[in-house]
């Protein structure tokens, strides 16, 4: 498919005064007839947290399994230094060969001690007693982060970590590795997670991968200079080499600035949809407008639903109501076994509710994506999947030939009759939303739709969304995903009790934030009989006017720093920066550091004094 997917890494702006832990010089691996990668130099500094951006099938994981000597590479220099501990988290670790995920943990080469494995799975939540067979996603993908972190590694080569982890797991990790004091590769989808840990990008795009001195926060911003650059020398190229070379590039700037736009569609969508939210956070059932209720397409009126029978029984589900509009995309976010997937089945009327009704409207013809990928065998061509087999699909009552098609979900044509199995598990991922997308339907269902896509793809998926006519019900971990496309946000937190906030994950995280601060600080002295006890009781249980005042207003300067580094990181995402003006990306990138650095001693500030508030009033 691809002559050359890597032929040269160009480092821009790496800071060498500091040796690396690791490097590769002219780095070359030949598959059959073609390189995937050639005449490579790369170097990894000890503190390096390096994002690794590239399309599906671009060739990350393949890099990853360079760097842990899993592959031998075909030519090339690779140098580490004694003495590091390179360990690798694959992204589909093989489990049958293990009784339990304890086994898995503790077996195989380099295995780490069973006290240190213990110790993490005790913080990240997993009982590794647990049988491998009947392990699930989550709980597999949870002992594999605690063998890999639990093996002392100083370097640390992640692939899509985040993958089958729910909400609370991801948040554990985020902490663990902004803790770590060595050097990461990370392969993710997630942008939220790419943005608040990584400061350097490995960007690998069409035969080179370039590096910036600047974390995923900037990569935006870096990448349209590099296109709009492109975009000037292709002009030089003649019409039939622009078209063919250059469709992909220009079609993906053009939908990022797109989604700008339906972005604010997308803010005025949820400030229409605020109207109907009561303030208490629950749906309002009792709209005053007849012709909302027409256009309601699911409505449930206080279904519950629990499991188990006796003392046993986990209610997950509690006298909840929503009415679901036309052209709702509704996001449910939680962690695992907090209800999600019973919630959606409700919903959806394949499982009914214990008490409570469901109601859906006659018209509702609705589109399961997650159910369709037995179609996805092997040795089906991409036209099977597609068009049956054929030249022409029906795109929602449109006729299109299949390998134009293609080119709207950033597939090359010519692999119109490549076999499923030579796709990469994004690429089948894609071929299946294409397929799904094109079937007329006004309901569309998608369970972690953002597993094995890479960002361009999400891009794409963003777009199809937002000018889907029909309802959206998405189950997902990704935040950066949600904030840009649901407009309603149902949260679950195990109990029983779901959150309905307008707007994406951010709303959801804010409102649970100021709830829990809410409900930490303690009580304001009301009463004038409290100055009567002793003073060394009142000193007991509140803190001081300065410990108070920080635990009041750190939340609100972590915000801040937050948006800061960020607009730091796109400043010196300019290619032409540091050329133009040095003494400029010399200040630029101090003030980065030093931003970066007061906002770990903001968080760990504030976390000592929650803490603290916690024992006063316990």
């Amino acid at each position: 498919m691809h002559d050359c997917i890597c032929r040269r890494i160009t480092i821009v702006d790496a800071d060498m005064a500091t040796p690396p832990i690791l490097s590769y010089e002219q780095l070359g691996l030949n598959q059959g007839t073609s390189w995937l990668f050639r005449d490579i130099d790369l170097h990894i500094g000890p503190q390096d947290r390096l994002a690794l951006i590239g399309r599906n099938g671009a060739g990350k994981t393949t890099m990853l399994r360079l760097i842990n000597d899993d592959i031998e590479a075909d030519k090339g220099r690779r140098t580490v230094l004694p003495g590091t501990n390179i360990v690798m988290l694959d992204q589909n670790p093989d489990f049958s060969s293990y009784d339990s995920l304890m086994d898995f943990c503790l077996g195989g080469l380099a295995a780490p001690e069973e006290h240190a494995v213990a110790a993490i799975a005790d913080q990240i939540g997993i009982d590794l007693s647990r049988p491998a067979i009947t392990a699930s996603g989550g709980e597999r993908r949870r002992a594999a982060i605690c063998r890999a972190l639990a093996q002392e590694p100083d370097l640390l080569l992640l692939d899509e970590p985040t993958n089958h982890l729910d909400l609370g797991a991801i948040n554990w990790l985020e902490s663990w590795l902004e803790r770590y004091k060595g050097a990461f590769v990370v392969i993710s989808h997630d942008r939220t997670f790419l943005t608040r840990l990584t400061k350097q990008t490995l960007w690998l795009d069409r035969g080179s991968l370039r590096r910036k001195e600047i974390g995923f926060g900037g990569y935006d911003a870096w990448l349209e200079k590099v296109y709009a650059e492109e975009a000037r020398n292709a002009e030089r190229l003649d019409a039939k080499l622009k078209i063919e070379a250059h469709w992909l590039e220009r079609g993906v700037t053009a939908r990022r600035k797109r989604n700008q736009g339906r972005l604010e569609k997308l803010f005025q969508m949820r400030a229409q949809r605020a109207a109907m939210i009561g303030p208490s956070g629950n749906a309002n059932m009792k709209l005053e407008s007849d012709n909302s209720k027409t256009k309601s397409v699911i409505v449930a009126e206080d279904i519950s639903k629990g499991f188990g029978s006796g003392n046993d029984r986990v209610e997950v589900i509690r006298n909840f109501s929503l009415r679901i509009q036309r052209g709702d995309r509704i996001g449910i976010v939680g962690h695992n076994g907090a209800g999600k997937t019973t919630l959606l089945k409700m919903l959806t009327g394949e499982l009914q509710p214990d008490s409570g009704t469901v109601t859906q409207a006659k018209t509702l013809d609705g589109v399961i994506i997650d159910q369709q990928r037995a179609l996805m065998t092997p040795q089906k061509r991409v036209r099977d999947v597609l068009a049956e087999g054929g030249d022409w699909i029906d795109v929602r009552g449109v006729r299109k030939h299949v390998q134009g098609y293609l080119k709207e979900f950033l597939f090359d044509p010519s692999l119109v009759d490549a076999r499923i199995g030579t796709l990469s598990g994004g690429e089948q991922s894609r071929l299946l939303l294409a397929r799904e997308f094109a079937r007329a339907s006004n309901l569309l269902v998608l369970d972690e739709p953002t597993n094995d896509l890479d960002m361009e793809t999400l891009d794409l998926l963003q777009e199809v969304i937002a000018d889907y006519d029909g309802t959206v019900l998405i189950v997902s971990h990704d935040r950066d995903f949600l904030d840009k496309t649901v407009t309603v946000t149902l949260g679950l937190d195990g109990s029983g009790h779901i959150d309905v906030i307008v707007g994406g994950f951010a709303e959801w995280e804010a409102q649970r934030k100021a709830t829990s601060i809410k409900a930490k600080k303690p009580p304001k002295k009301t009463d004038s009989k409290d100055n009567d006890k002793p003073k060394s009781s009142v000193t007991k249980t509140k803190l001081s006017y300065k410990d108070q005042r920080d635990y009041d207003l750190l939340p609100e300067t972590i915000e801040d720093m937050e948006k800061a580094i960020i607009h730091l990181e796109e400043q010196l995402a300019d290619p032409n920066l540091y050329s133009s003006d040095p003494a400029r990306f010399q200040k630029l990138s101090l003030e980065l550091d030093k931003t970066r650095t007061d906002k770990d001693t903001a968080e760990e500030r504030w976390l000592l004094l929650a803490e603290e508030v916690e024992a006063l009033q316990g």
